[in-house]
């Protein structure tokens, strides 16, 4: 808990700070939208945002920043596998972007 009214001050103004990146965020996700793109980098760009607005949520609003000796290697090991899950439908895709080419 905060203990003083200066610490209230700077979690409000984080907080806020946080509110502003995720409302540009989410205005550079519709704007990724209506890029042309093929599949697999929309789907690579989309990731990307994600993981960056999912962060910050995490990170500031779950208290997780302040567990950094804690969580490290938790986060080294999750953010891996996450990586790993993102290309494989990436790879997936772009091995088979020349089907759906002939059948169009």
């Amino acid at each position: 808990m905060a203990s003083s009214a200066e610490d209230v001050r700077k979690s409000i103004r984080s907080y806020l700070m946080v509110f502003g990146a995720l409302a540009v965020l989410t205005v550079i996700t519709v704007a990724a939208s209506w890029l042309k793109v093929s599949v697999a980098l929309g789907i690579f760009i989309a990731l990307v945002i994600a993981s960056v607005k999912g962060s910050l949520v995490a990170s500031v609003f779950m208290h997780l920043l302040h567990e950094k000796a804690t969580l490290f290697w938790v986060l080294i090991i999750s953010a891996f596998f996450f990586l790993l899950l993102i290309l494989i439908p990436v790879m997936q895709s772009s091995e088979t972007a020349h089907l759906i080419d002939q059948v169009t």
